[in-house]
């Protein structure tokens, strides 16, 4: 049985990875479809998380390369829920460069729209988030403004704009 809501931190997740040289551009840098990979995968895991169902990428917005990333770096992926609706999930995912000192120098930001689905990929209805710190729900001010801007690009796209 699904709970009725559940926290931030029951589905925040962290993963590490050591850049090599298979994940380099041409200039020598974190090829940034290699990133983007990494941090669709982090997203999907904290919407599956929440949810406990399959879910899909449903929007990437503010996707930001702010820092390149080099070989040997240990990158940080941290991922959390910023918002939820009835069957969709907004994800907000950084990236850290980390230095052997445990210093973190924020790389990238995006924010994912998930959507949890049911075995036959039909949207299914998702916990509620308790939001517990101001910063909690600061974010999820930001998220519902972020999701009226979703929803009236894609009005615009319908009509031809």
């Amino acid at each position: 049985m699904t709970p009725e809501a559940k926290t931030v931190d029951d589905s925040r997740v962290e993963t590490v990875h050591l850049i090599r040289p298979t994940h380099l551009n041409g200039a020598d840098r974190l090829f940034g479809g290699i990133l983007m990979q990494w941090i669709d995968e982090v997203a999907g895991i904290v919407a599956k998380r929440h949810s406990m169902a399959n879910v899909t990428t449903a929007s990437v917005d503010n996707l930001t390369f702010l820092h390149g990333a080099y070989q040997n770096d240990m990158v940080v992926i941290k991922g959390k829920l910023t918002w939820v609706g009835s069957t969709s999930m907004e994800v907000c995912v950084d990236t850290y460069v980390e230095s052997p000192s445990g210093e973190r120098h924020r790389i990238n930001n995006a924010h994912f729209m998930m959507v949890a689905l049911d075995e036959n990929d039909k949207p299914v209805k998702v916990p509620k988030l308790i939001l517990r710190t101001e910063d909690e729900h600061l974010a999820w001010s930001h998220g519902e403004e972020r999701r009226r801007i979703r929803i009236q690009r894609l009005k615009d796209k319908l009509d031809g704009i």
